[in-house]
């Protein structure tokens, strides 16, 4: 199979993790905060970001890489915070 299929698999998959995180906090199931919808947001967006970067849409490839910073800032000071 060719880089294309792989990278469209990989932008696919990385909607579908950022979709999924954001109807399971839009319905309740998850808490912003949490690490599961955190993790999925990275995950998402960084297979989002290497899937146009091989397309070559830089202002998307951007907007991911800044989506997957904010999570893994959310992350880091997560644990850095005791629990109320």
């Amino acid at each position: 199979m060719n880089n294309q299929f792989w990278f469209d698999a990989v932008g696919w998959i990385g909607a579908a993790a950022l979709l999924v995180a954001y109807a399971m906090v839009s319905s309740r199931k998850l808490e912003g905060h949490s690490a599961v919808f955190q993790l999925l947001n990275v995950s998402g967006s960084l297979l989002l970001a290497a899937n146009s970067i091989f397309y070559g849409s830089y202002p998307s490839t951007f907007v991911n890489l800044i989506w997957a910073a904010i999570a893994i800032f959310a992350i880091a000071t997560r644990k850095r915070v005791s629990p109320r």
